[in-house]
């Protein structure tokens, strides 16, 4: 079988993509450089205009974004809350 040249290997026309952001969760590592990943995934969300929600799939929070200009349809942002 030829390899699919959309990436994904179910035949859809753009390949998505998963965005994950690793942190400590709680207030005692707001700031710190243990929470850079969540930091950079905040920032995405506020560019994209999206919000966080709890997700029991990702055991975090996660995002969906549908951002204009990218090689993709959407993103997937994922701050898992488990050590």
């Amino acid at each position: 079988m030829a390899p699919n040249p959309t990436g994904s290997g179910r035949g859809d026309p753009v390949p998505r993509c998963l965005v994950v952001g690793l942190g400590n969760p709680g207030p005692e590592y707001v700031g710190t450089r243990h929470n850079v990943g969540f930091e950079v995934l905040d920032v995405l969300a506020r560019r994209w205009k999206v919000e966080f929600e709890p997700n029991k799939l990702v055991q975090g929070h996660a995002a969906t974004a549908f951002p204009p200009g990218l090689p993709v349809d959407r993103v997937r942002l994922v701050k898992p809350m488990t050590y």
